[in-house]
């Protein structure tokens, strides 16, 4: 038994937060019904990467396995009737759609909580429901320029540092997970559902828990190094360094300590906590002059010995292959009817008493709307009078 079994989840979401939340609750077991317009969800038709597949994008295939697809309209009165039977028998509902939208849908929350009480209603956006920046486009790389957090990598006078991951959608998604798991806790104590709001904002905010409280209660700024180094509220040395095969990672090592690895007095003569930062261009220009001269394992093998951080800069094609990574199943393998093998990461949370597994990959579009219908007590003939009218759409031999 898969630890949230019996728990139905109707996930109205696109794009990639929404879509991620509700396939980590499909993950654990959840039954999550992909509620998509007759035309299918926008991810089906934008690929990421220029990734595409032979019925199914690469970038959908990777947010939307263990979910069933019902495909309805509701823009029509029929389609939303559909959604509303649905919601009756639901205990989670998710949507990320622009504020405004779910109350012009009539899916908004005092609607559909009006139907079910105990509905968990999980409701994302970029910058809140309301104030002043509502009706802004919540995407990933505006929200990490806004963040600040750009500024806390790299050089002083060079262009602000991106993550090199959907960074905010992806913790927006744990966020909605986390909320939505904690709702369903408190309805299982008191019965009742309620709304669970989450906003990429206030969630990239949180996410730098110490580097802002640092600043506000610290009053240390952001100054960034003339050389390149990877957090400016971390000493030196820390970040990438250049070997003669490759790079590697040293993350602030006891400078003494360092100093007798490279042979360098200057060095064995710093205070951390004091030339650490005042110094810190220094001090990485003494790591980069020496790191380069020896290649990446040798170094890796002396800081191991030494008890220094310090690790290697993989490739995605290094992470695959990692032995550790290989050990951890940190990926799953499936065959999905119509894209064949998929490898992809699995889910990161072990249960010893309720493990995860992968019942299904991303659906085609309405592959499960007769299925999911009949269901909710649907006869063959209302199904069919709903396709019929454009209400609902399945896809063609389901």
């Amino acid at each position: 038994m898969s630890i949230l079994e019996g728990i139905r989840v109707l996930d109205c979401s696109i794009a990639m937060a929404g879509p991620f939340a509700a396939q980590r609750l499909g993950d654990m077991g959840a039954d999550v019904i992909k509620v998509e317009p007759v035309t299918g969800e926008w991810q089906r038709h934008t690929s990421a990467g220029g990734a595409t597949g032979n019925r199914i994008n690469v970038s959908f295939l990777s947010l939307n396995r263990n979910k069933r697809s019902l495909s309805v309209n509701l823009k029509s009165e029929e389609g939303r009737a559909v959604l509303y039977d649905a919601v009756k028998s639901a205990d989670v509902f998710l949507q990320n759609y622009r504020p405004g939208v779910a109350s012009r849908l009539g899916v908004d929350y005092d609607t559909l909580s009006a139907l079910n009480p105990r509905l968990i209603y999980v409701s994302m956006s970029g910058y809140g429901e309301d104030g002043p920046y509502k009706d802004r486009p919540g995407q990933d790389l505006i929200l990490q320029g806004m963040s600040g957090a750009m500024k806390s990598a790299g050089r002083a006078g060079e262009p602000p540092t991106p993550a090199g991951q959907y960074l905010v959608d992806a913790v927006t998604a744990y966020c909605a997970f986390e909320g939505a798991l904690g709702a369903l806790f408190h309805r299982e104590r008191t019965g009742e559902g309620q709304k669970v709001e989450v906003n990429m904002l206030d969630v990239i905010t949180a996410l730098q828990m110490q580097e802002l409280t640092v600043f506000t209660k610290g009053g240390v700024p952001q100054v960034r190094s003339e050389e390149p180094h990877a957090h400016v509220y971390i000493r030196a040395p820390y970040g990438a360094f250049q070997t003669s095969d490759g790079y590697i990672i040293v993350a602030f090592p006891p400078l003494k300590l360092l100093g007798d690895i490279l042979d360098n007095d200057t060095l064995r003569g710093m205070d951390e906590e004091e030339h650490g930062f005042s110094r810190r261009d220094e001090i990485y220009r003494i790591t980069r002059d020496a790191l380069v001269t020896r290649p990446s394992a040798e170094w890796l093998d002396v800081f191991a010995e030494a008890g220094i951080w310090a690790g290697p800069v993989y490739g995605y094609e290094d992470l695959v292959n990692d032995p550790q990574v290989a050990h951890n199943g940190s990926f799953v393998t499936y065959d999905h009817p119509t894209e064949g093998e998929v490898k992809a990461p699995g889910f990161p949370i072990r249960f010893s008493a309720t493990p995860n597994e992968v019942r299904r990959g991303a659906p085609l579009n309405g592959e499960h709307t007769r299925e999911v219908l009949a269901e909710m007590g649907y006869d063959a003939a209302r199904i069919a009078s709903l396709l019929a009218s454009g209400a609902v759409h399945a896809e063609p031999g389901t």
